[in-house]
């Protein structure tokens, strides 16, 4: 084990050598154990672009995408209304479409439930033990947000799991546009 001082920040660096596992006293790093992969989707390109981030994901720890849409209820004057069956078998064949284009790339599951999204996201991780969310988040602020609350949020909070939230906007780590779905990265 060396250490030097950092040319750039003035912190110190430590290089391992390749016998080296851990750090002095340290304990083995955990292991991930990522099995099932839920990715909510309302087939915008922001929630493409999480889907395209859990491609790779699925791929190294051989996982399963569960890609979900939420048919959000909406409310009337003095009475509840579901999404007709129409919405509902719309939703699923987008949902269907968008799950054959990334069929050839990971173990791809498709459902589409209806009511609250945030609610719904978070009951369907508990019931299929998922292990990862990964969400898209729209980014609204302001009034924007104080009407409409924002779903990603409600989800990181709830959920019984990780959440990895993915940006409208933001520096990449993936190959590849949302806006040119391209499943194959």
């Amino acid at each position: 084990m060396k250490f030097k001082p950092s040319p750039k920040n003035g912190g110190v660096l430590v290089e391992l050598s390749p016998q080296e596992s851990q750090l002095p006293g340290g304990q083995p790093f955990a292991e991930f154990h990522i099995k099932k992969i839920l990715v909510p989707v309302d087939f915008s390109n922001c929630s493409k672009k999480a889907l395209m981030y859990a491609i790779p994901f699925a791929k190294q720890f051989d996982a399963t995408i569960m890609v979900v849409h939420i048919a959000a209820y909406c409310v009337q004057p003095s009475e509840m209304v579901v999404a007709d069956a129409q919405l509902l078998e719309a939703n699923l064949s987008t949902l269907n479409n968008l799950v054959r284009e990334i069929s050839g790339t990971a173990q791809v599951e498709a459902r589409v439930r209806v009511g609250n999204p945030a609610s719904e996201i978070v009951e369907l991780a508990r019931e299929s033990q998922t292990d990862l969310i990964i969400i898209s988040t729209h980014g609204k602020s302001g009034l924007m947000h104080v009407f409409m609350g924002s779903t990603a949020e409600r989800v990181v909070r709830h959920a019984p799991c990780p959440v990895l939230v993915v940006r409208e906007r933001e520096h990449e780590f993936i190959s590849g546009r949302p806006d040119s779905f391209n499943p194959a990265i």
